[in-house]
This record gives structure tokens, sequence and C-alpha cells, in this order.
């Protein structure tokens, strides 16, 4: 089902959305209404109750379309799965239906101008008013800002490190809350990227997601499961990339004979196709750790982000490399995708961060 989605309803409009900076709303809603909204949140509110490992066969499915919106859908997944998970049931019961259908979209707000990162050393503050917080402060490159409905706001609430940090739900529309303009990215044309600004912001105390101090907890166990979405993302663009090349190298002729006929074309394919093979297993591996609430999920969804990123970035740049300078043309969507693809190796924790908490894993032992 989701692989005719992506090639009916992504596929064909992915070059126009990216030329135009067009974020699909419509299309969006047209994915919740399919069940993509929350994807592994219970049925109870309208989540689909699928496993981690169900997930990223959808991402790499809905990537082949269209990277930047299937890289939306993942975000806009971990925030209706941190309510699902953390929020009270009245929470929930306002939030997770129309966030599932995607009737609502959803953000996720945790790095600042100065904490990439270091998340936390995040410096937006949330101060208790009585049975309110009063938030200020700017989170920076924030995926749907504008077009969401909810912010997922990580916020310092003590001066405690990382165990000073909460999560708080703030709706759109809430007084004090503001946008910067779009970004000009190299990529992700498709979704708008803002800052979040919060300036006097003040929300119920009853918006906190579980207790104080538990956001920087919730944050992490989020993005372990976002970095195998990103790491699907990036499987789905360079297999989208693969299998555009393999048809080119077959019909493009060089030296008297399709591209296909030399032998070291096949050697680069070979290793593209081998590339995508090992990251996928690792990734399905990281994802059955997850489920299973694995004691080397953290290692192992790490090791599985950085590989599968740099696997999907380097195939894409492979295929623009033997389609020579057609691969260059905005027309054979190939730039496209590897414009796109290059964030993967930053966003949800770079790839050093994911060597840094292998390293560190290895030492723990």
């Amino acid at each position: 089902m989701v692989r005719n989605f992506a090639a009916d309803s992504l596929a064909p409009h992915a070059a126009e959305w990216d030329e135009k900076h067009h974020f699909p709303m419509d299309v969006l809603r047209t994915a919740g209404e399919l069940g993509m909204g929350a994807m592994y949140s219970r049925e109870e509110f309208g989540g689909s109750g699928l496993s981690r490992a169900d997930a990223v066969l959808i991402f790499e499915e809905l990537a082949k379309g269209d990277t930047t919106i299937a890289a939306y859908i993942s975000i806009h997944n971990m925030v209706v799965w941190m309510i699902d998970t953390y929020g009270s049931d009245a929470q929930r019961e306002e939030w997770v239906p129309k966030l599932a259908t995607m009737e609502h979209l959803g953000s996720y707000c945790l790095t600042e101008p100065g904490a990439g990162s270091d998340a936390a050393a995040l410096s937006t503050r949330a101060v208790r008013d009585g049975d309110d917080y009063v938030i200020n402060g700017t989170k920076q490159f924030i995926s749907g800002a504008g077009a969401s409905a909810i912010y997922v706001v990580m916020a310092r609430t003590a001066d405690t490190g990382s165990k000073g940090v909460s999560a708080i739900l703030v709706p759109d529309g809430t007084p004090g809350l503001s946008f910067g303009p779009l970004e000009q990215k190299m990529g992700w044309h498709a979704q708008p990227t803002r800052a979040v600004i919060f300036e006097d912001v003040r929300v119920p105390v009853a918006n906190r997601l579980a207790e104080e101090g538990d956001g920087f907890g919730i944050a992490m166990n989020g993005l372990n499961g976002g970095r195998l979405n990103i790491g699907a993302c990036s499987l789905g663009g360079g297999q989208a990339a693969l299998e555009q090349t393999v048809e080119y190298v077959q019909s493009r002729e060089a030296f008297g004979k399709p591209l296909a006929g030399h032998q070291s074309i096949l050697f680069t394919l070979a290793d593209m196709d081998t590339q995508l093979e090992a990251a996928r297993t690792l990734l399905a591996r990281a994802a059955n750790a997850l489920d299973s609430g694995d004691a080397d999920k953290v290692r192992l969804c790490a090791m599985a982000k950085r590989v599968a990123t740099d696997a999907g970035f380097n195939v894409a740049n492979s295929a623009i490399q033997l389609h020579g300078g057609y691969g260059y043309l905005t027309e054979y969507g190939l730039e496209r995708i590897v414009r796109d693809l290059r964030v993967h190796q930053i966003l949800e924790g770079t790839n050093e961060i994911m060597q840094l908490i292998v390293g560190r894993s290895l030492l723990s032992r």
C-alpha cells in the first residue's frame, strides 16, 4: 500500500514540490487516512499500532517517492509517539486522533541556535508561575514550523543539566509564539524549516509530558526511533537512485557498447547495491532491538543511523557519477536526492555523535 502511495502520490510531484518549495499538506492528510500519521502509536486513539521494524520498511518505501516528505512524516510520527507514550489520557485524547489522521501536524523543538549536538545545553526556559509555565527562548531548524498545530518543546525547568529539562506541549496560536523566516536550504525544499520563537508563552502545567525533569530522557528515547527512520529514508533515496541508474547504464552507450557492458560499471553497481543491503540488514537488527527493549538498542540505533545515512548518500552520489553530465541536470532527479539526503548525516544526531555513542558504549561494558 505504501509503495503504491509513494509511486502515485509522491514521486510524480517531487520535482515540482522541490522547485516551488511547496509543502503538500493535502497529500499528508491522505497519508494520515492510510494510517501513516501515528504508525507506532497505540490504536486506542487512532494509532496504527505497528512496530519499529514495520516502520523502517514503510519509510524506505515513502522515500523512494520523495525523501523530503518521508522525512517530515518521520518527524511528525516522533511527536505523536511522544504524546501517546508519555502523555496523560487527557493529552492523548485531545491530540492523538487528529495527529493520527494528519488533519493536525506536529513539530519537535529540541535544537537551539547555541545547542545542537550538545542538546543538554539548551537554554529555552520554562518558569513555573502558579498553574502555568512561562516559556522564553528560541528553537532552530524546526521542520513544519508555522504549519503545525502542536509543538513538543524541550525547555529548561531547573539548572541541573540534562535532568533539568522538561517536555511541554505548546499549541499553535498561543500568544507569544512566533516563527522566523523560512530557511533557504540546500535540500528538503518541500517542507518548511524555521526558527520557533517563544516570548512569554504561557501554557498550563497540565501541558507537560510526564514529570518535570523527564524531558531529556523523552528526547533521547524519541531520537532512537528517529535515527532508524531517517536511516530508512536514506535507504529509500539511495535505492531509487540505484534503480534509475541500473536502467540508464543499460540504455546509454559509450565506446561502442552499453555502459553496462563495461566491467568497471558493474563493479560500481555491485558496491552500491551491497552498501544498501548491508545498511538495510543493520537497520532491521536495530529496529528489532528497539522493539524488544534490548540493552544494546541505543548503540545499535546509532550504528544503523550512521551506516544507513552514509550508504544512501554515497549511493545517490555514485548514481550522479554514472549518469555523467545528465546526472547533474535537475530533470533526472538525482541531484535532488543527493541534496535531500545530505542533511540526514547531520540531523537526529550528527554521524560524528553516532561514533561517540558507539565508542562510549564500548568503554562502559
